[in-house]
């Protein structure tokens, strides 16, 4: 899996792969939107990765699946799944922009789920690289065990070549095809600088306790030795080699790497497994021969051929034609409904970018696709009918920016809710609101870029337009004080008519409150029956408001008189009456806008806590308290209205320049300040 910031050079250095193995003729460039890996016509346009993105190849008979990953925020939801379904991560750092501090995110993520790493420093051919700057970052924010395997040759701006500092030979490209000698003494004090820190850190790692001892009485250590200690050290996630990369230079020194140093997926540790009942299975290990365990990390939808599922298959073998049990649980709130289902396997097909070449099988460890596998969504687990089994699901991000839409035109709106449940089914990372209360269908986002391109293939690949529309925060009304009102509901025109009097106080609650209805009817003068009618009229009105149409909250209703006629008194006379009596209270005593306030929890970086906390104040915040997370990172608590956070994922990440995060929950309801309750009501 390549991992990095947006720009670092992640899909040309897969292009450069697949040209040096012959998978391809010639490589693609970005600018031209010819590459393997962005073949998404929004990734064509904006000329930026959006997608999880495959790219198989094969060196020294070993085949190795590229994912290629977005480098934008946005869509971490994709850099986790590519997470999930790849045995070693490969961090590539511009050698011209350096370490970012999303890029130190990303890499703190690997270090959590413990995934095998290494480091390509890339565009070390820019007028403006620096290696040895660049190598000197990655060491001080990655920690130890960042040591380069290779250093740059570099001649008046020109790379001619690597010293590979584990075998001490040259490889110089300076004609364009690669060729080996022995370096020249002028690079003897570099190599004996960095090839001492190299094998030291290997050898730190090593099972074999003499190796040290030896090394340090000088004994030479053999090459083979070295290099199996080192696969077993980026194996544990505890080394992280550094290799470098141009145009034309690298790629055969990463093929090595990658098919030597990198573990297999024998020596990738199993997702936690259970059976749907949620009891843990044991025992199960990348087996072609073993029980099916696969997973569908990510889901597509392509309007010729419809839905195509990449599967990760973990245990087992897929085949054509058989049937297997689809398990997705876990994720209701994101419109994910929890299902059991059999389905079956239609053509398996393995993915280089958007061509389909047709398999015969999936066995364990590979990354295949799968056709037209109907209730599949990402995320669900794929196993034997006989023996269903479930994957503990990844963590998946919060989408905290909501963005209200509504469809351009009628025939927009009959295609609307199709669209989104496919959107939805691909993208976990995406979840969609119908709002009853503000009767707004709201997408909730991880940011601005997720929402354009969200909203870019409803419109391309869906046919359907739509517009964005301001957000409207549910608020809730209340009572500012006490007073007593009548419900008048007498009606006598001929025949049945409606005769129903009450008297109710109102007083405002504390906060949390909610509602209380006080029976204080004494001698009869409302029938018991009518009783229940009055609240429920009460209760009817407060749903729907008596200002600015929001719900009415933290309310008692004292009944305490009221009047009744034999005859023309009904259940609905006393429910118009309980409602009109409320609506008589809000003329005599004044009513409050309630807003919502939410806690947020957000962590940023040192350098950013004091813009952080004073950006939050500005927003009628109230700072709780800060707390160191870690090393350099602080969490920072705070009560913030709701109405002045709905584009906070946008501004937060804009002031931590993409490294801040932040969740929300909801805590209670508070007065609206006069001034923007008056705005608010002027607007409804």
């Amino acid at each position: 899996m390549l991992v990095g910031h947006s720009g670092a050079g992640k899909t040309t250095l897969v292009e450069q792969l697949l040209a040096a193995t012959g998978t391809i003729q010639r490589p693609g460039r970005v600018e031209d939107g010819n590459t393997v890996s962005d073949f998404d016509e929004v990734e064509v346009r904006q000329q930026r990765s959006v997608n999880l993105a495959v790219a198989p190849l094969v060196h020294n008979g070993i085949k190795i699946n590229l994912l290629d990953t977005p480098g934008y925020a946005d869509f971490v939801g994709d850099l986790r799944a590519g997470l999930r379904a790849a045995d070693a991560a490969l961090f590539v750092v511009s050698a011209s922009d350096g370490v970012d501090g999303l890029t130190q995110m990303l890499w703190e993520e690997c270090s959590q789920v413990g995934m095998p790493r290494a480091v390509v420093i890339t565009k070390i051919d820019h007028q403006r690289a620096d290696f040895d700057e660049v190598l000197a970052t990655c060491q001080d924010v990655f920690g130890d065990g960042v040591a380069p395997l290779y250093l740059p040759v570099i001649t008046n701006g020109h790379v001619n070549g690597l010293i590979g500092l584990l075998t001490q030979k040259f490889y110089n490209y300076a004609t364009g095809e690669r060729t080996e000698k022995e370096p020249g003494a002028e690079y003897e004090a570099q190599i004996e600088e960095h090839r001492g820190t190299l094998i030291e850190g290997i050898i730190q790692e090593s099972e074999d306790e003499s190796l040290m001892e030896r090394y340090l009485e000088g004994d030479p250590i053999d090459t083979k030795v070295l290099i199996d200690d080192l696969e077993k050290a980026v194996a544990r996630g505890s080394f992280y080699p550094v290799l470098c990369s141009g145009i034309g230079v690298g790629a055969q020194e990463l093929l090595e790497l990658m098919t030597q140093g990198f573990p297999s997926p024998l020596e990738h540790p199993m997702p936690e497994i259970t059976d749907l009942s949620g009891k843990p299975i044991k025992g199960i290990t990348c087996d072609p021969d073993g029980p099916l365990v696969a997973e569908v990390v990510k889901t597509t939808s392509d309007p010729y051929v419809g839905r195509i599922s990449l599967v990760r298959v973990f245990s087992g073998t897929l085949r054509p034609d058989m049937t297997v049990h689809v398990s997705g649980h876990g994720l209701a709130d994101r419109g994910h409904e929890d299902h059991d289902v059999d389905e079956r396997i239609g053509t398996l097909t393995c993915p280089l970018g958007k061509q389909q070449r047709n398999i015969a099988k999936g066995a364990a460890g590979d990354i295949v696709a799968v056709a037209k596998l109907s209730r599949a969504e990402t995320g669900d687990t794929l196993s034997e009918v006989e023996h269903p089994l479930l994957m503990t699901s990844w963590v998946m991000p919060d989408p905290l920016l909501p963005v209200a839409i509504r469809a351009r035109s009628k025939a927009d709106e009959d295609k609307l809710s199709q669209a989104l449940g496919r959107l939805v089914a691909e993208d976990p990372t995406l979840r969609l609101e119908n709002n009853a209360e503000t009767r707004q269908l709201v997408l909730w986002c991880m940011g601005e870029a997720h929402t354009d391109v969200l909203l870019d293939r409803l419109a391309k690949r869906h046919g359907v337009e739509v517009e964005r529309i301001d957000l409207r925060v549910p608020l809730r009304e209340t009572f500012g004080g006490k007073c007593q009102a009548m419900g008048r509901n007498v009606k006598q025109t001929g025949g049945h008519g409606q005769y129903a009097i009450c008297h109710l106080e109102v007083e405002p609650l504390p906060s949390g409150g909610g509602f209380e209805f006080v029976d204080k009817i004494v001698g009869g003068v409302v029938p018991r029956q009518f009783i229940p009618s009055v609240e429920k009229g009460v209760r009817a009105q407060m749903e729907r408001g008596v200002v600015a149409g929001y719900p009415m909250v933290d309310v008692r209703v004292t009944l305490y008189d009221g009047k009744a006629h034999s005859v023309d008194s009904s259940d609905m006379a006393f429910q118009i009456a309980g409602q009109l009596a409320l609506k008589e209270a809000a003329s005599k005593v004044s009513t409050l806008l309630l807003e919502p306030v939410d806690e947020l929890a957000v962590l940023v970086a040192d350098d950013y806590v004091g813009s952080v906390m004073s950006d939050l104040s500005s927003r009628r915040g109230r700072v709780l308290g800060t707390e160191p997370v870690g090393t350099g990172r602080t969490l920072v608590k705070a009560e913030v209205p709701e109405l002045e956070i709905t584009r906070y994922a946008i501004d937060l990440r804009s002031m931590s320049h993409g490294t801040g995060t932040f969740t929300r929950t909801f805590l209670r309801y508070e007065p609206l300040p006069p001034n923007l309750a008056t705005k608010v009501t002027a607007a409804d």
